[in-house]
């Protein structure tokens, strides 16, 4: 399991709180920008896990700022990334989508062994679904050009259904990576609902609403129980090719960590 946290002040009481060894995806916050995720996964490794540092291709202002990042990923001797398009309404840089970044990174040699990149179940409210299968298809090919593994995690969804049935039409469209599928953490349920309008996984949300049994599943708990959505999908996963968990945590790792170890 892959534990995301987020570059916020919690931050350093999440590193504390997590299993000894964690592989630890850090986000890329629009405000405080690439740095900052930068130095957050530098004190994961400090503390003895395996950092995944998110790059945001809108984020990065040109191939000055992608050599620094090749730079520091070789020193740090950081090996996996998660990269995306990010959310910036225009790049700051020529890099308006992850695929564009991806191939300028490698071609700066930055030491990597794996690359993390995303995928949609609900789709996303900008880019049309054949263009995300467009790209996730080429990000695909690049990487297996540059002999890295590769992964795809899914953004936060909430329906079973919805997942596995993108999963099998991307599988029959060629997709061979791995998928880590992305799941929330033992959070707060107000916390959830909040941020996931936050993150836009607005169909999710529309589907706990339709759905009266999970709609009162989340709501009549204090927290959300990422069982929930993957016992529905273990008789899929060896089938589909699901290999990990991308745990959305929202910095609350300790009840995430807890579950974990009692579901183990």
């Amino acid at each position: 399991m892959t534990y995301e946290i987020v570059p916020l002040r919690s931050a350093t009481d999440a590193i504390a709180a997590l299993p000894a060894g964690a592989t630890v995806s850090v986000t890329c916050s629009p405000v405080k920008g690439i740095d900052a995720t930068l130095e957050l996964s530098a004190q994961v490794r400090a503390a003895g896990h395996i950092p995944v540092p998110h790059l945001a291709a809108r984020m990065v202002d040109g191939p000055a700022q992608v050599a620094r990042i090749a730079g520091w990923l070789r020193a740090e001797g950081v090996d996996r990334i998660f990269l995306v398009a990010g959310d910036a309404e225009h790049p700051a840089g020529p890099y308006a989508d992850g695929l564009g970044l991806l191939r300028a990174l490698l071609d700066a040699d930055p030491g990597l062994a794996e690359v993390g990149v995303p995928g949609y179940p609900d789709g996303h409210p900008l880019i049309p679904a054949g263009a995300l299968a467009e790209s996730l298809a080429a990000k695909q090919a690049v990487l297996a050009e540059a002999g890295l593994a590769g992964h795809v995690s899914t953004q936060m969804c909430f329906d079973p259904a919805r997942i596995t049935g993108w999963l099998a039409e991307a599988r029959a469209a060629g997709l061979t990576l791995p998928v880590h599928v992305g799941v929330p953490g033992v959070i707060d349920r107000a916390k959830l609902m909040t941020m996931g309008v936050r993150l836009g996984v607005g169909a999710s949300l529309r589907y706990l609403r339709k759905n009266r049994k999970a709609l009162g599943s989340l709501l009549s708990a204090a927290h959300y129980d990422p069982g929930t959505l993957l016992e529905p999908l273990a008789p899929h996963l060896a089938p589909l090719g699901i290999e990990g968990v991308h745990c959305f945590t929202f910095n609350q790792v300790q009840a995430t960590a807890a579950w974990q170890a009692s579901a183990s």
